[in-house]
């Protein structure tokens, strides 16, 4: 597994305190997981999972004691990425700011790259 501090993706404070909250909560050592797949509107889709399993490709991105947990492949595709915690009136969820996301869907669930 690769030291957290070669992995080219950004977790934000906000994140960070908001991924403690659901560990906490679910009462386990689980990371967040953060995935991408084939599909949504654009082509590729972001996919956020409570985990507590490493998997010998998954990379982790650790910030005061919250982890993120991402695959090789779908770290591929998120590199240079900020990983935050939105809350709006409309509801809360962890977005992604992809540089490598050459469009988006409205939504901000999934992307397209060249």
């Amino acid at each position: 597994m690769a030291e957290a501090s070669q992995i080219p993706l950004l977790l934000t404070e906000r994140a960070a305190r908001h991924i403690r909250d659901l560990v906490a909560a679910e009462g386990s050592a689980a990371m967040l997981r953060l995935a991408v797949s084939g599909g949504g509107c654009s082509g590729y889709q972001y996919g956020f999972t409570l985990d507590d399993t490493l998997t010998p490709d998954d990379r982790v991105v650790e910030r005061e004691g919250a982890k993120l947990v991402v695959d090789e492949i779908s770290l591929g595709l998120l590199g240079g990425a900020e990983v935050d915690f939105t809350e709006e009136l409309v509801g809360s969820s962890f977005t992604v700011r992809n540089p490598n996301a050459q469009s988006s869907c409205g939504c901000g669930k999934s992307f397209s790259v060249g």
